[in-house]
């Protein structure tokens, strides 16, 4: 305590230099001065003393002048760190002082031991809210922390869950986090709210995760669908929105949306409610883009992958049949401006395809559509 910096300012040179042994004789060693009031406006933004010992009636500026100019230069909840000492023993020039910021109030002609006294209280009530503030800090830090490895808790498990669907098929490894990243940079094209464009991101590749409900026997079949069988595998975004369904969190609740939206068409010819046009919840009609273009691209068990330029022409070409004509817009436009080829190259695929499997082995005339 006895190292805490202090700054005396009275505009008459006997008191400072009163003070200054005072302060001196208590072990004090850090201890600055000045009669000018402007100048210790000054030297208390530059040195930020632990407390000043301030004259009230001084010329240019005067004490409550002079609080209010260090008030200024404080950073809230800091309280202004002063002792006001002054041969003024008006009551009502006390309030004033202790009203415009002062911690204590002490009149000329003083009593050392009692200054000492008001000094060291001050000190040591400083010292605490310090220490006090600077724990703040570190919980704080802490919190941030914590927070942040929840997040990245909460996003590596919506990651894996995502997966589980890529099991279901494994000729589509990495579709789950490709369709989030497509979906995402739809949204961001379309100059959604960045709030949106981030739940997407992590709700998109859950898309498909009531296939886990779905046969394997369908899923993988090398042939096209059978009537029935497709009636099976629509059943799929039902079961992912009753497995997604009554959560608090606002990224499963549109995973839940999204689950059961991804396969409705704007024309109203898609399922499992044959919604039409804006019926159809926003991040369901992105996701149904992402999600053709990018099982287009990589293939299915019964019918061999298309190129990209195909793909995009697919979606060009549906635009307002299957397709949001707004949202098929967007991904024109990142098609043309390069964004597309850049998310897909930077992609991580988070399972790997089974190199035993080989896409396109026995086929027959499609009875059905096959974008599940």
């Amino acid at each position: 305590m006895k190292a805490a910096q202090v700054l005396v300012v009275d505009d008459e040179q006997p008191n400072v230099h009163i003070l200054e042994r005072v302060l001196g004789k208590a072990g004090y060693r850090s201890v600055t001065t000045t009669t000018s009031p402007r100048e210790a406006c000054e030297l208390f933004r530059s040195l930020r003393p632990d407390l000043v010992l301030l004259d009230l009636h001084m010329p240019e500026l005067d004490g409550y002048e002079v609080m209010a100019e260090m008030k200024a230069h404080l950073v809230p909840p800091a309280q202004l760190p002063v002792l006001v000492i002054t041969g003024d023993q008006d009551p009502d020039v006390q309030a004033r002082a202790l009203s415009a910021g002062a911690r204590d109030f002490v009149t000329k002609p003083f009593n050392v031991t009692e200054v000492l006294l008001r000094i060291e209280r001050l000190l040591e009530t400083q010292l605490l809210y310090r220490r006090l503030r600077d724990r703040n800090v570190d919980l704080e830090a802490k919190v941030r922390e914590r927070t942040r490895e929840l997040e990245d808790a909460k996003v590596e498990i919506l990651t894996r869950l995502a997966v589980v669907g890529d099991f279901r098929d494994e000729l589509l490894g990495g579709h789950a986090e490709r369709v989030g990243i497509l979906s995402a940079l739809i949204a961001e094209t379309m100059g959604l709210p960045a709030d949106f464009v981030q739940r997407i991101r992590q709700a998109a590749p859950l898309h498909d995760i009531g296939k886990i409900g779905v046969s394997d026997a369908i899923l993988t079949t090398p042939m096209a669908l059978t009537s029935l069988e497709f009636e099976i595998v629509k059943s799929h975004t039902k079961i992912g929105a009753r497995i997604l369904s009554g959560s608090r969190f606002p990224v499963l609740q549109m995973a839940e949306v999204i689950a059961l939206s991804h396969h409705e068409r704007w024309d109203g010819a898609g399922y499992p409610r044959g919604l039409q046009g804006p019926d159809i919840p926003l991040e369901g009609r992105i996701v149904a883009v992402a999600d053709v273009f990018d099982s287009v691209t990589n293939g299915r068990p019964h019918r061999v992958a298309a190129s990209m330029e195909a793909a995009i022409e697919a979606i060009r070409v549906d635009r307002g049949g299957h397709f949001d004509p707004q949202i098929a817009d967007a991904f024109l436009t990142m098609a043309s401006d390069g964004q597309l080829a850049t998310a897909l190259s930077t992609t991580v695929t988070l399972l790997a395809p089974d190199p035993d499997s080989s896409p396109g082995r026995t086929f027959r005339d499609h009875a059905v559509p096959d974008f599940f």
